[in-house]
């Protein structure tokens, strides 16, 4: 099919029931590759790609992107994470 195809993919990793190695993944892909992803452990925006690497350059000068992305790994994936995990152990 003729187009292009850009996504997002937010993504909460963890393998701890105390969620202390959680780690909060954000990756901007064009045409199936990523190009910028920001990762919550390395606490900046990386470019995998030539453009990704301009992109992440745009992103980590803004510090009110970098302070909501940080934030993301508590506000985000370890609430989601209490709620979905409760409602899979009560099933259980």
């Amino acid at each position: 099919a003729d187009g292009y195809y850009e996504y997002v993919i937010y993504e909460c990793v963890y393998s701890t029931s105390d969620y202390s190695d959680m780690v909060y993944l954000n990756s901007y892909s064009f045409n199936k590759v990523v190009d910028v992803q920001f990762n919550s452990t390395v606490g900046k925006f990386v470019g995998l790609t030539e453009f990704g690497v301009k992109q992440a350059e745009y992103f980590n000068k803004d510090q009110a992107i970098l302070q909501q992305q940080k934030a993301y790994v508590d506000t985000f994936c370890r609430s989601n994470a209490q709620i979905l995990d409760s409602a899979v152990r009560d099933k259980a």
